[in-house]
Formats: structure tokens, sequence, C-alpha cells
């Protein structure tokens, strides 16, 4: 009986496996020099030049110009009336962490536990997974995984989204520690919540914080401490500024409390996430220079009285007040290739397009501490490169031709693309 059980099980995992289509090769590195040439090339910075070249070799970006720019013997890519633009940028993701929502066995972001600065979220990370694919095919080539639940969910990374494993994947290991700040109020139920009431625990979160971070910078003052403690070493680097400090937190009374908080305990970078609210407080994000990073814009409005397109205008309000700001897709992971679309939703609502592309590139990387290595293309820079027939901002024109990381040519390749060539010889006859 046993042996018949276990010859059914396998059976159906064969059949399983024989129904699930491959995912894409990892690219391999560059083999030569390429120049991307004859396209309107998106510097990221606000520049566009018009006819332009970009050359880049060994997966650094060695030039970036006019037609007129020297190639050298780089073997030459067409791209005429094609857009070039840097790799996109999604932080505060769960890309990797969660495969199906229902099924709890692929879920993987969230530990046991309230205070967990110690846990990696890079070593959970599944380059397998197929949402990495269907994202990155919409021109994102780099993400921040980031761990959830708890009060200190643990340390988030960045990952470069083709790779045959986590240690290959990570391109800035534990840059991040993320903290739920106390909410003022709760809602008790999901789809029919109650009404809000006061949040009685918040006072005891609060002085639970307090001590955590008393003790943590007390032990990062310590050279060699002796036992090791894994959850305060994991904070060491917020002290020095080698780590930031990401604050979940929407309304402006949790915004101007978490910011106090991190500097009164010496928090060297801290990044607001969310920051529904961050408009009522501009002056104080921009003394105090604090970036923002906005969560969707595809939302109602936080309240009734508030202006029906205030997710849309958000950015716009921020970046003219002199405050960073970068933006993400806090969703289910198969929602992350949306991201260019809701930079496009801010060009349309207050700010260029030149700007708003740079809400998820340059400004994501700045955000990110990944500035100095991607977000533009520059010379230097990571080649990480997308080439678009159409507006990668605008989802009736996006359509990515070529994407490049680190100047390895990705394998455009998806599910969804797969299942559509499939259905579509099927239907066509």
């Amino acid at each position: 009986m046993r042996k018949t059980y276990l010859s059914v099980i396998a059976a159906l995992a064969a059949g399983l496996l024989c129904t699930q289509a491959q995912p894409p090769v990892v690219a391999k590195p560059q083999a030569q020099a390429i120049a991307l040439k004859g396209g309107t090339v998106h510097v990221g910075n606000g520049q566009v030049i018009e006819n332009g070249v970009v050359v880049f070799d060994k997966g650094r970006i060695t030039a970036v110009g006019n037609a007129q720019t020297a190639t050298g013997n780089a073997q030459m890519v067409d791209v005429t009336g094609k857009h070039v633009y840097p790799g996109l940028i999604a932080p505060n993701t769960k890309l990797g962490l969660e495969e199906i929502s229902a099924v709890k066995a692929t879920l993987d972001y969230n530990e046991t536990g309230q205070l967990n600065p110690n846990i990696r979220s890079l070593v959970s990370y599944n380059t397998d997974s197929d949402h990495i694919y269907i994202t990155r095919d919409n021109g994102v080539l780099l993400a921040q995984t980031v761990p959830q639940g708890g009060v200190v969910s643990g340390t988030s990374s960045v990952v470069q989204l083709d790779a045959w494993n986590w240690e290959d994947a990570a391109y800035r290991k534990d840059e991040g520690v993320w903290l739920n700040w106390p909410n003022l109020f709760t809602q008790s139920g999901f789809f029919n919540p109650g009404p809000a009431k006061k949040n009685e625990r918040r006072g005891e979160i609060l002085d639970e914080l307090d001590r955590t971070f008393k003790d943590a910078r007390g032990y990062a003052q310590t050279k060699n401490p002796s036992p090791v403690n894994l959850k305060l070493e994991a904070m060491r680097g917020l002290f020095d500024g080698s780590k930031t400090l990401f604050v979940r937190a929407d309304y402006a009374k949790e915004i101007v409390e978490a910011v106090n908080f991190a500097k009164s305990h010496g928090v060297k970078r801290y990044v607001v996430a969310g920051a529904a609210d961050a408009y009522m407080i501009l002056d104080f994000l921009k003394e105090n220079n604090v970036p923002v990073l906005l969560n969707s814009l595809h939302r109602l409005p936080a309240r009734a009285e508030e202006d029906v397109d205030m997710p849309y205008k958000l950015p716009s309000l921020l970046h003219k007040a002199g405050i960073l700001v970068g933006i993400t897709y806090e969703e289910p992971p198969y929602n992350y290739r949306n991201i260019p679309f809701i930079a496009g939703q801010a060009a349309g609502h207050g700010l260029t397009k030149e700007e708003a592309l740079q809400l998820v590139t340059l400004n994501n990387a700045r955000i990110l501490g990944i500035e100095t290595r991607t977000g533009t293309l520059e010379t230097g820079k990571d080649a990480n490169i997308v080439v678009s027939s159409g507006d990668l901002l605008d989802m009736r024109t996006n359509d990515v031709t070529h994407a490049f990381i680190q100047g390895r040519q990705l394998v455009l390749d998806d599910k969804q693309k797969r299942l559509y060539k499939r259905f579509s010889e099927k239907y066509g006859k």
C-alpha cells in the first residue's frame, strides 16, 4: 500500500513538473564591448540625448553621448527609433520571498517574534520565482527584498534580477533595517474592519523600542563584544551610517515621532516608507533631510476631505519641496511589474517625464545607497540598461526589446509570454 501511495505521488509530481515551463537561463558574462546606437537616451538625471550612443564593456558603461561618440571595436546594436533607459529599481518588495499568497509554504518574508533585526531577507530570496521574469520584462532590473511583520522586521538587501542563487544575486547586502512604527489606531476585521480604536499597546511597544535602540547604540560602541549579540550586531550599522533605518509610517504624527526617535538615538540614515500624509509636513521633512519612499500611487485618497488625485500628485508635491522621493509598489509580487506605470502616473500630475523617471531610477538608487553604481546611464556605472520600442512609463507603448544587467543580455521570456504564445497558436488555427 505504501509503495502504491509513493508511486502515485511520484507520478503526480512528474506530471506537474512536465507541465511547468522552465525559467530562462541566466545570462552569460559580457564577452565583448557593445554599443547601443541611434536611440533616444534617457540618462536618468533629467538629460535626454536624441540619436544617442551608449557603449559598455565588461559590465560597465564606457561612453554615453551623441551619434559622433567613438565606439571603437564595440559590437553595434541598432536601436534607432527606440528609447534607452537605466534599469528601473524596485524598493520595499517581497520579490523572491512570496510566490503564491494563498499557499503558506511559498511565503518566506515573516518571522516569529516582534524584534528581529538579525533576520536576513537575502538568504530566503528565491531566484527561480516566476514573478522575477515578468517584473524585469517591464524594465525593472534591481529590487530590494524586504522582510515583513513584527515591530523590527529584519534586514533588507538589494538584488539584481538575473542569478542562479542568492549569493550571485546580491547587489548590496544587508543595507537596511526595517521598523514598523506603532500605529496610533487599530482596526479589527479584514473584509469589514470595525471602527478605529486607540492602540492600547502603543506605549508598551515604544518603551521596548527605546530600550532596544539604547542597547544597540551602547553595543555599537563596543569594538569586540563577547559574546556576540546577533540582534544588536545587526543594528550596529545604523549608528555609523553603513545601514539605513527604513520606518513604515503613514500618519503625519507617526512620521514626526519616528524621525525624532531615530535622531534621538543617533541613527545616521533614515527613510520613511509609506508616508501617505507626507504632504502635511513638507517643512519638517525638508528641515530634517528625510527621504521618502512612497507606496503605490494607484489607490484611493486616505481621507474623504483629500483631493481625489492626492495619491497621484504626492511625488510632485514632495519633489517641488526639495525632498528626495522614490516610489514603489507595496503589493503582491505580481504587481511589481507595474512600477514604471506608477511613475508614468506621476508624470501626469505635476512632474515632467524625466522627473518621473528619476523616481524609479536615480532617486531610488540614492535612497538605497547604490547611486554610485547605478540609477543613471553614466560612464563608470554598471551597465544596467533597458531598451524599449516605446515610452517605458506608458503601459500602452512599453515594450522592452533589450535588457542588460551588468552588461549581460537577458533572455526576455516569462510564463505569461509562453502562455500567450501557446494559446495564440491554439485559437489562431
